[in-house]
């Protein structure tokens, strides 16, 4: 002997939110899988073929079936519209424009404040340019020996050597 509540079977097809014509075609289809009722007293029930009967039954097992699969856990995905997702563009090209007016509004306030930034210099900032520069101011000047510690000593020695009786006091070169 069982415990228990009874099995209600296709009475509970009565708690379903659907027609009554929908109920009592599956509660049929119910009771002819559970051998209380035959397919020829079901199609008289019905009042369809035998064949039409099986293509509903068919049809019944492969819904049921079909909302038996497993599905992906979690929540679906959200479907985006596309008006939203213009929405959501239109609104992130607004922070952007917000951000560059902001930045020039504070370009403008360091240009009042401090003009001499936004002069150029007539030197140029490259270390190469400036080197280069150099480079050529000393050819127009004409040849020379590159400066060295040795060769500042070598010559300082030298011309107060040879030049003790010179005048100028200044180091040859």
């Amino acid at each position: 002997m069982s415990r228990g509540r009874p099995p209600k079977g296709a009475g509970l097809v009565d708690g379903l939110e659907s027609s009554a014509l929908a109920k009592e075609r599956l509660k049929i289809i119910l009771q002819t899988i559970a051998g209380e009722l035959s397919v020829v007293d079901a199609c008289a029930r019905l009042s369809v073929s035998e064949a039409r009967f099986h293509e509903l039954r068919a049809e019944a097992l492969q819904a049921a079936a079909a909302q038996l699969e497993p599905k992906p856990a979690g929540r679906p995905a959200a479907i985006i519209s596309r008006e939203a997702q213009e929405a959501a563009a239109l609104k992130a090209q607004i922070q952007e424009l917000k951000i560059d007016l902001r930045a020039a509004q504070i370009r403008e306030e360091l240009a009042l404040v401090m003009p001499h930034v936004l002069k150029p210099r007539k030197q140029s900032t490259d270390r190469r340019d400036r080197l280069d520069a150099m480079q050529q101011e000393e050819e127009k000047k004409g040849p020379t020996r590159p400066i060295t510690s040795h060769t500042l000593q070598y010559n300082d020695v030298k011309s107060s050597t040879s030049n003790d009786s010179s005048e100028s006091g200044k180091p040859s070169t």
